[in-house]
């Protein structure tokens, strides 16, 4: 048999079929939303029937970046996006609640201490990254999180979320790693699809709402047991009785030692280390 040449595909990649929409001249009928390619007409992917449909690509589009990216497993990183940097001061017109916040300013450092650790955490033997520091992206705890896996050369990822506020990515989150999410429900579920350590800083709402459906997840045994590492014990037991909780029999005690309370970077790696270690 003579060498043959068999094409890898027949049809037409859709990106090149998008340009061949704008050969022809204007015309009523080309014109019309009806002609639109479906997957580019952005009134037709915002319809309400549409949503199903959002929450797929919501999902597929960082899971295959992340897959190209080689990251097999993430370090996340919780907390608030109000702390700030030592030095700096807190953005509050109440003097006692600036100083409140300020007093906190040694978790950004932390934060960014734990996350250049984890940062330096060797490939596998498929190539895969390990432990990259993940984000919500903003600032604050987040910003101290990307920034320490900056300062050792490691890239970083960042999912941020679209507020009534604004809220863009902290510019130390990896340009080709850093997301965006309409739907809170998705970006939880990357936040948890790779992770293997969890490291909650001292937060608000939104520190609470992730950080419970992750205690809540491995409680019920919906996903494995990892690394929850909750920074400050003396803040996390004054804001919540842990203690109550199981004496009033709506949690065991034993979902206490879901928790690990720690105060340095330092102390929290070696319980991630112990923890896959000892596993």
């Amino acid at each position: 048999m003579t060498e043959t040449r068999i094409p890898s595909r027949v049809f037409e990649r859709a990106a090149i079929e998008a340009k061949n929409t704008k050969q022809f001249e204007p015309t009523p009928q080309t014109e019309s939303p009806a002609y639109k390619l479906a997957f580019q007409d952005m009134d037709f992917l915002l319809r309400e029937d549409l949503r199903p449909v959002r929450f797929q690509l919501e999902l597929l589009k960082p899971e295959l970046m992340l897959e190209e990216a080689d990251i097999g497993s993430m370090m996340v990183f919780y907390g608030s996006a109000r702390i700030p940097e030592p030095g700096v001061k807190a953005q509050n017109n109440d003097p006692a609640v600036a100083a409140s916040l300020e007093s906190k300013s040694h978790y950004y450092e932390e934060a960014r201490k734990l996350a250049a650790l984890a940062s330096a955490s060797p490939r596998d033997l498929n190539g895969k990254r390990h432990f990259v520091v993940c984000s919500g992206g903003g600032p604050s705890i987040m910003e101290a999180a990307n920034r320490g896996a900056s300062d050792v050369g490691a890239e970083s990822v960042g999912l941020n979320i679209v507020l009534p506020h604004e809220q863009a990515p902290n510019k130390y989150v990896t340009p080709s790693l850093s997301f965006q999410f309409h739907y809170f429900a998705l970006r939880k579920m990357h936040f948890l699809l790779r992770a293997r350590a969890v490291a909650v800083f001292p937060g608000g709402f939104g520190t609470f709402d992730e950080t419970f459906e992750l205690l809540t997840l491995i409680q019920t045994g919906k996903i494995k047991p990892m690394p929850v590492l909750m920074f400050g014990r003396e803040f996390w037991t004054r804001v919540i009785d842990f203690d109550a909780l199981a004496a009033e029999g709506v949690i065991s005690a034993k979902d206490i030692d879901l928790i690990r309370f720690v105060d340095t970077a330092d102390e929290a790696w070696a319980v991630v280390q112990d923890f896959y270690r000892e596993g």
